[in-house]
C-alpha cells in the first residue's frame, strides 16, 4: 500500500503543487515586508526597485539550464535542490543584517522559482498524458493563484505580530516539508537521458515557437494590466487601496476556479486551440476594463475579464507539452525552460511599455493600441504554428507516457 502511494502520480501531482504554491508565498509574501525591510537597512526606492528585479535576472539565467538538467538526470535531484534553496534563500531574509545579503537571497530566490516551475511542470508532463494533463496542470495554477491571493496578506499579518524573521520562517519550513514529500515520492531517475535534445532543436519546432510567442503575448498582457488598472482606479476612479485589493483578489478568486474547467476542456479539444481562442478574447475584452468607473463596475468587469485570462494560462502550459511531443521527443524539461523565459519576457517588457503609453495617452487610449495589437499577433501565431497534423490525443499518448515514450514520431515542417 505504502509502495503504491509512494509511485502514486496524484499524490506527485499534489506534492508539486504545493511546491509551487510555496514557492509562490514565498515571491508575494516579501510584496509587504520587503520594503519596509530594505529602508530600515539604508535601502533607497531605486535600490528597493532594484532587490525586486533582481529576482528576474535568475529566473531567466536559470530556467532553461535547469529544464535540461532534469531532462537528462531525472526530476527529482532538480526540484529537491530548488526547494532547498527556495528554504535557504528564506532564511537568508528572516536573518538578513545588511544589503547585499538580502540582494543574495533574491537572487537564490530567482533561481528557485526556476527550478520549482520549470521542474514541476516538466513531472506533471511526464506523469500524465494529453487527455489528462491539462486538467493536472489546471489544479496546479489553481493552488498557484491561492499562492498570491494569500501571500501579501499572510506576510503582512505575520510581519506585523512576529517581526522580520516569522514570515520567512514560516515559508522556509514550508520549503523543507514540500523538500521532504518529493523526497518520499518514487519518481524516475531519468527522463530521458539517452536522447538529450538541446535548446536550438526545440527552437526549431514552429508549433514550440508559437506557443512561446503566445505565451509572451498572453504573459504580457496580464503583467501590463495590473498596474496601470491599479493606477486608474485609485487616480481616475479614486478607490482605496482596499477597494482596489478587493477588486484584484475577486478577479483572482474567478481565475482560480476556472483554471481547472479550461484545462479540461483543453483535454478534450486541444490545448492549442483554446490558448488561441484565449488570447482573442482577452483581445476582444480589453477594451471593456476602459467602462469602469465605479467600484462595483470594476467587480463585473474585471471577473469577467479573469475568464480569457484563465483561457490562456492553463491551456499554453498544456500547448507547450502537446507541442513538444508532437516534435517526436520529450524533453519537457528544455519546453519548460523556454516557456518560462518567454512568461518573463512577458512581465517585463508589458509593464514598461504600457507604463510608457499609460502615462502619456490614458488608460483607454492604452487599452485601443493592445487589444488590436493582441488579435494581430495571434493570428501570426496561428499562421506561423500550425500543425501539419491535427493534434490527436490518443495518437500522442505514448509520446507523452513514461512508459512507453519514444514509440511514435510525429514530424512537423
Amino acid at each position: 500500500m505504502a509502495r503504491s502511494l509512494r509511485s502514486s502520480r496524484a499524490l506527485a501531482a499534489g506534492i508539486v503543487t504545493f511546491a509551487t504554491f510555496t514557492d509562490v508565498v514565498a515571491y508575494s509574501i516579501a510584496v509587504p515586508v520587503l520594503p519596509d525591510l530594505s529602508r530600515r537597512l539604508g535601502a533607497s526606492p531605486t535600490t528597493v526597485g532594484l532587490l525586486f528585479a533582481s529576482f528576474g535576472l535568475t529566473l531567466l539565467v536559470t530556467s532553461v539550464p535547469m529544464g535540461a538538467i532534469s531532462d537528462r538526470i531525472g526530476r527529482r535531484l532538480p526540484l529537491l535542490a530548488g526547494l532547498v534553496a527556495l528554504s535557504a534563500s528564506t532564511l537568508l531574509f528572516a536573518f538578513a543584517i545588511e544589503l547585499p545579503m538580502l540582494f543574495a537571497a533574491r537572487l537564490a530566490q530567482g533561481a528557485a522559482d526556476a527550478v520549482a516551475w520549470v521542474v514541476g511542470l516538466a513531472l506533471i508532463a511526464d506523469l500524465y498524458g494529453p487527455e489528462e494533463r491539462g486538467r493536472a496542470m489546471g489544479f496546479m495554477m489553481s493552488g498557484s493563484t491561492f499562492g498570491f491571493m494569500i501571500g501579501p496578506a499572510l506576510g503582512g499579518w505575520l510581519y506585523e505580530r512576529g517581526g522580520t524573521e516569522v514570515p520567512f520562517l514560516v515559508v522556509a519550513a514550508m520549503a523543507l516539508a514540500a523538500a521532504a514529500g518529493v523526497a518520499w515520492l518514487r519518481l524516475p531517475e531519468q527522463s530521458h537521458a539517452d536522447d538529450p535534445v538541446p535548446l536550438r532543436t526545440v527552437l526549431r519546432v514552429p508549433a514550440v515557437l508559437a506557443c512561446a510567442t503566445a505565451v509572451v503575448v498572453g504573459g504580457g498582457t496580464i503583467a501590463m494590466l495590473e498596474p496601470v488598472l491599479s493606477l486608474y482606479l485609485s487616480v481616475d476612479i479614486g478607490l482605496r487601496p482596499s477597494s482596489i485589493g478587493f477588486v484584484f483578489g475577486l478577479g483572482a478568486l474567478a481565475a482560480g476556479a476556472l483554471h481547472p474547467v479550461f484545462g479540461r476542456i483543453a483535454d478534450r479539444h486541444g490545448a492549442r486551440t483554446l490558448t488561441l481562442a484565449g488570447l482573442v478574447a482577452t483581445g476582444l475584452v480589453l477594451p471593456v476594463f476602459g467602462l469602469i468607473y465605479s467600484f462595483q463596475s470594476g467587480l463585473v468587469l474585471y471577473g469577467l475579464g479573469a475568464i480569457p485570462v484563465s483561457m490562456v494560462v492553463t491551456p499554453s502550459l498544456a500547448y507547450m507539452a502537446e507541442a513538444t511531443s508532437m516534435a517526436g521527443t520529450r524533453s519537457f524539461g528544455v519546453a519548460y525552460g523556454l516557456y518560462n523565459v518567454a512568461w518573463a519576457l512577458g512581465l517585463l517588457v508589458g509593464p514598461a511599455f504600457g507604463g510608457f503609453v499609460f502615462e502619456r495617452l490614458g488608460f483607454q487610449t492604452l487599452l485601443l493600441i493592445w487589444s488590436p495589437a493582441v488579435l494581430v499577433l495571434t493570428w501570426a501565431i496561428v499562421r506561423a504554428g500550425r500543425p501539419s497534423v491535427r493534434f490527436d490525443p490518443r495518437r500522442h499518448r505514448a509520446l507523452a507516457s513514461p512508459t512507453a515514450a519514444g514509440r511514435e514520431r510525429v514530424e512537423t515542417p
